[in-house]
């Protein structure tokens, strides 16, 4: 590319002086907003093409303009796209090497645009793709979670509450339920991506155009099927489709978080549910036995950095009057940075999940201690000798406390002791109290029984 610049900026004829250093280093984004390129090129297509079909510039000058941002585009994906501070940011990183290409027809691509509706559609544009890349990633993750739960779906763990033994469930159920907070997220995804169906394009400055531009075809042509924005004034400063995207994004790292935090309390010695892969653990520069959930716990951490970038944008648009402000310079960094953040989380605990070892004899051992079928020995007490369940509950106490006592489990219990706590619970109890028996009872819609988990792994592949 050749060394010389227009002797004016664009915005230049205006002023008298040169910007200072620091003045041009604080206005340029281009060492950020470059990721944009693809969609600038695309767009810039499709408005030439506008213009030229309506007559606004010949069709010797659209075809000129197109040939060369054509060229552009290969020359930005053969060799990256050059960072001059000078010239801002990618848009006028474009502009000015489609001059050098194809000299002063390259002027008349901005006819009837500005930055302001241009970058409010390349980013745009960039979000709705970023919705979709990582819908796939999670799809991804859910097969593989799909994967696991069907082979564990007979496997007894302790399920919590308070973090306490409260009753068994299966393997299998637990990991559908990140099944099911991800088809939330993935939906999230696809309604901030339904919300971007207007496209910028065309709402000029602020105020629209006087220009007979066809807004129709320029967003029909750009994939915007809802047609362009309705109002000129929210078309250029309208941020909500990326703050719909970071809330997506931190509902979903906030879904990974939960589930790297429990793969590094399941991978501790005092908990032994799981062995993790070589492939994701690290280990102790300085204590040789280490097996560190190095990946688990930076997704973790990765999850209040999304969250942070949600906080961020919103803070910094709450206070904009309309229409453009400097300030929405900064809208695209947080996206950019949660999107890396969160596809790289997704991907790091698809990987997880793939390779990690379940342990189920430490999850049955755990699942049978802390009395986790109490609540069966209630609910037969109900179903069966027709007590109110407050009385159950009491009465269940008391076996708990003997059991305890006697440094057992309920299933251990003689069954004169427990007719010493009521009398009407007979041989059949013992039918109920172990935890397979537990986990079988559970057939309610929704519940842990081996049957509903595969019924529900079943409805999920569909």
């Amino acid at each position: 590319m050749s060394d010389q610049l227009p002797s004016q900026k664009t915005w230049g004829g205006r002023f008298r002086g040169a910007a200072s250093d620091l003045m041009t280093k604080i206005n340029a984004s281009i060492s950020f907003d470059k990721r944009l390129w693809r969609e600038d090129i695309e767009a810039s297509k499709a408005h030439a093409a506008m213009l030229g079909a309506q007559g606004i510039i010949s069709a010797d000058d659209a075809s000129a303009i197109l040939s060369g941002l054509d060229q552009i585009a290969e020359e930005f994906e053969r060799d990256g796209v050059p960072e001059r501070v000078e010239l801002e940011d990618i848009h006028m990183t474009v502009e000015h090497r489609l001059t050098e290409l194809i000299g002063p027809a390259a002027g008349r691509l901005h006819t009837a645009r500005s930055r302001n509706d241009q970058v409010a559609t390349d980013f745009k544009l960039w979000t709705r793709r970023a919705c979709g890349n990582v819908r796939s990633a999670i799809g991804q993750l859910q097969e593989v979670i799909l994967l696991r739960a069907e082979e564990q779906a007979e496997t007894v763990m302790p399920g919590f509450t308070h973090l306490q033994v409260a009753q068994p469930v299966t393997l299998g159920h637990h990991l559908m339920a990140y099944h099911e907070m991800l088809m939330r997220d993935f939906d999230r995804l696809l309604d901030a991506d339904v919300s971007m169906g207007e496209c910028p394009l065309g709402s000029g400055a602020l105020a629209g155009t006087g220009f007979p531009i066809d807004r129709e075809s320029t967003a029909k042509a750009l994939g915007f099927l809802d047609g362009p924005t309705k109002n000129s004034l929210d078309g250029v400063s309208d941020r909500d489709f990326a703050l719909d995207f970071l809330a997506a994004a931190a509902f979903c790292s906030l879904h990974l978080s939960r589930l790297a935090e429990e793969m590094i309390l399941w991978a501790t010695p005092q908990f032994g549910f799981v062995k993790l892969s070589d492939s994701f653990s690290t280990g102790s520069s300085i204590m040789p036995q280490k097996r560190n959930p190095d990946a688990a716990e930076l997704v973790r951490g990765h999850s209040g950095r999304i969250m942070g970038c949600l906080t961020s944008l919103m803070v910094t648009m709450k206070g904009l009057p309309l229409a453009y402000s400097k300030d929405m310079q900064d809208d695209k960094e947080p996206v950019f940075e949660a999107y890396d953040l969160l596809l790289l989380s997704i991907e790091a605990m698809t990987g997880m999940i793939e390779t990690i070892e379940f342990v189920p004899e430490r999850m049955r051992a755990a699942a049978e201690q802390g009395f986790s079928t109490a609540t069966d020995l209630a609910d037969w007490l109900v179903r069966e000798a027709g007590v109110p369940f407050r009385e159950a509950h009491h009465i269940t106490g008391a076996a708990v406390k003997a059991a305890e006592d006697r440094s057992c489990n309920l299933d251990q219990l003689p069954l004169d002791v427990l007719q010493q706590i009521d009398p009407r619970i007979d041989e059949r109890v013992f039918d109920v109290l172990s935890v397979d028996a537990s986990v079988r009872s559970r057939t309610s819609y929704g519940g842990t029984a081996p049957e509903r988990v595969r019924e529900q792994i079943a409805k999920a592949k569909e």
